[in-house]
């Protein structure tokens, strides 16, 4: 079987962001780069039906060249091989663009399944898999949180939707999007790091992809950022003390009438 993730490097959850100082970008001096914590989810769930059906699990990364770091990761977790879409006329670019570079390079691709993060935790928009779904013509499922093989041609799946589970079969090729509970990701062992520096990692440019500088990246974007800031600073919250839990309800309220107004 061949399966495909689809996979983006973002920055460390516990990194300090801030936009630079004209404001219309993130600077991203110092700031630590890692697998995109959905996206994990998405390699263990390829990874673990290749173990059972057999197959080949292929990663496909949009980044720039720090990027490699993040496909190695993947690839030291027991992925097979990875495709690069490394060019700067590709970055910069929104949901769009980004759907259709990978889709671009996808179509050149055999593929029966194909895995996403349900979404990137930097820009959290939730919105690659399904433009990507739509332009390879395959149905998209988000928000999984099981996933079964039926025969060779079939999936079931469980998608998480507000205040239950769907239950859905379809049939494949189609996309879905690994959510928290799916699984629970591997850690790369030292002998899968030492095989991930041998393991195939083709590197593609716009000109392999057949499309131009004024159809990706920034240029081609439906959607533009026009400026990036911190959110506003909060004023220190007050402890309320006193001896007993009664002489604190009264000082609470108290200031709550007389301070915040609220009541």
């Amino acid at each position: 079987m061949e399966i495909l993730v689809c996979l983006k490097q973002v920055p460390d959850t516990e990194a300090d962001i801030r936009p630079t100082s004209d404001m219309a970008a993130i600077d991203y001096a110092g700031v630590k780069f890692i697998v995109n914590v959905y996206d994990e989810y998405a390699v263990e769930e390829a990874l673990r039906l290749k173990e059972k059906v057999g197959g080949k699990v292929t990663i496909v990364c949009l980044g720039p060249d720090r990027a490699v770091e993040a496909i190695r990761t993947a690839l030291a977790m027991g992925a097979d091989e990875a495709v690069h879409l490394n060019d700067p006329a590709l970055l910069e670019g929104d949901a769009y663009t980004t759907a259709l570079a990978l889709a671009k390079v996808i179509q050149g691709m055999a593929y029966d399944v194909i895995f996403c993060g349900k979404q990137a935790i930097d820009d959290d928009l939730a919105q690659v898999p399904s433009i990507l779904g739509e332009m390879l013509g395959i149905p998209t499922v988000t928000n999984v949180q099981k996933f079964e093989l039926v025969g060779d041609k079939k999936a079931k799946v469980h998608r998480q939707v507000e205040g239950g589970l769907d239950v859905i079969e379809l049939q494949l090729p189609a996309i879905f999007t690994a959510t928290k509970g799916l699984n629970e990701p591997r850690y790369p062992s030292l002998p899968g790091i030492m095989k991930a520096k041998k393991k195939p990692l083709k590197a593609l440019s716009l000109s392999d992809l057949g499309l131009s500088e004024d159809q990706v990246g920034s240029k081609g974007a439906l959607m533009k950022v026009v400026k990036y800031s911190l959110p506003p600073m909060r004023q220190a919250g007050k402890i309320v003390d006193g001896e007993t839990p009664e002489e604190k309800a009264a000082k609470l309220v108290k200031l709550l009438r007389e301070e915040a107004k609220v009541i």
